[in-house]
């Protein structure tokens, strides 16, 4: 019995995928199994637990991050798709030595009611603006399209993006 323990042991010691991405500015160097997802990845092995599991098939938002600069659902993502990425989550969403304009304004307009969705939304409105500085209310709606909230009625997450989008 111990013998086949080992082997498995050893099997799956040599299945391990040797993954090199940046992550919010810092290299990180992780040996994880070729079938990993990227949101476990983020969240069991580097520990950044602002990117949120939900509903696991790409149709939520909650695991929402910037992947080589496009937006993408992190639950979607394996292993082996994310060598080499660069990877902003909502702890690299920074404005200097406070807050990013995206997250003062989703504060200020009230853009969050128990915050389960607001990661993978600033994620989504950063990529925005980054791509369209000036976007309209159409626009934005689109942009947002992939992220649900449950909580606020995204008056105050339109209104949020909006007043980052003048911030900005």
């Amino acid at each position: 019995m111990d013998e086949s323990r080992e082997v498995v042991q050893k099997f799956l010691e040599e299945s391990l995928l040797h993954l090199n991405l940046t992550v919010n500015g810092e290299a990180v160097h992780l040996h994880v199994p070729p079938t990993a997802r990227l949101v476990d990845i983020i969240r069991n092995e580097i520990h950044l637990t602002g990117t949120k599991v939900s509903c696991g098939i790409g149709r939520c938002g909650a695991c929402s991050i910037l992947m080589n600069g496009s937006l993408v659902n992190s639950c979607l993502v394996m292993a082996y798709q994310a060598d080499q990425a660069v990877v902003t989550t909502i702890e690299g969403v920074k404005g200097g030595e406070g807050l990013h304009p995206i997250q003062e304004a989703f504060l200020e307009e009230g853009g969050f009611q128990c915050g389960y969705c607001t990661p993978g939304m600033i994620i989504a409105a950063k990529a925005l603006l980054e791509e369209n500085p000036h976007p309209t209310d159409k626009e934005i709606e689109t942009a947002l399209s992939g992220n649900l909230c449950r909580c606020t009625g995204y008056g105050g997450i339109i209104r949020a993006v909006r007043r980052a989008a003048e911030a900005m």
